[in-house]
Formats: C-alpha cells, sequence, structure tokens
C-alpha cells in the first residue's frame, strides 16, 4: 500500500481500489479514511473492516477549493483523532495533490503553521507537488477557521 505516516496517527497516500489493499489498510491500524478522490469511494471495501470512511470526492483541476471542503474533512479528522488508538490515513489516487492538501489543512487546523506543516510533509512524503492555488486554498480556509 502506498502510505506515508506523517505522525503516528496520521498518514497520505494514493487509492486504495481492491479488497487487499484496503485489508493492508486495517493491518496496519487504521480506523478512518479521508478519500479526496472523486475516482472511487472506499466506502464499501471500508465497511467490512470497520473502517469510517469519509469521501470527500475532490477533482484534482488546479482550481481553488472551498473552505468547506476543508471544513468538512478537519471536522472528520478531529473527531477521529479524539478515539484513544484511531488511526487516519488521508489518500486520492497518487497521494500528490489532493491529499497532502487535506493534511496540510488538518495540521494547520491542529496548529501548526502552514510552511512548517508543508515542509514536513514533502519531507515525509517526497513526491507531494503543492500547487500554489492549492495552498492558497489552505491559507484562505485556515485564516477563518474555527475549531
Amino acid at each position: 500500500m502506498d502510505m506515508t505516516w506523517l505522525t503516528d496517527r496520521i498518514a497520505v497516500g494514493g487509492g486504495i481500489w481492491t479488497a487487499d489493499n484496503m485489508a493492508a489498510v486495517a493491518r496496519a491500524g487504521v480506523t478512518h479514511i479521508i478519500d479526496m478522490q472523486v475516482e472511487f469511494d472506499d466506502t464499501a471495501l471500508a465497511t467490512p473492516h470497520g473502517i469510517d470512511v469519509l469521501w470527500n470526492p475532490t477533482d484534482d483541476d488546479f482550481e481553488p477549493k472551498p473552505a468547506e471542503l476543508f471544513e468538512r474533512g478537519v471536522k472528520f479528522a478531529l473527531a477521529a483523532l479524539d478515539e484513544p488508538g484511531a488511526k487516519l490515513f488521508i489518500h486520492c489516487a497518487a497521494g500528490v495533490h489532493r491529499a497532502p492538501m487535506m493534511a496540510l489543512a488538518l495540521l494547520g487546523a491542529m496548529g501548526w503553521k502552514p510552511g512548517e506543516a508543508a515542509e514536513m510533509i514533502g519531507k515525509r512524503r517526497p513526491v507531494v507537488d503543492f500547487a500554489d492555488v492549492y495552498l492558497e486554498s489552505v491559507v484562505g480556509f485556515l485564516e477563518s477557521y474555527r475549531e
């Protein structure tokens, strides 16, 4: 499975796509998934493993993203991380644009400075590409975010 752990409880990566891959995600201890891909909803694959999924479909179209997109993901993620032992996997199709963008919004909502969070994500997952429009969308969300 294409999964990079950013913290001991938050991972970012690419698409799951198959039952075997979902089983690997479950074996890694993942209890919650934010699925950012438009291409595929993981819910049916995750249900047998008791993994909660937020399907937050997002086009990788290099257009600005609305604050509501980040609000849904951050709310789901923070509720998940309030559960002892929960582990969150944020993914899209390739783990290059959409999933790292959502992870950046989450870390920012958790108190990280966006630049420091982006640097950490990029160091742990070198394939990440933070498009300027996506960074601007996250920063705009964080400027108005209130937990």
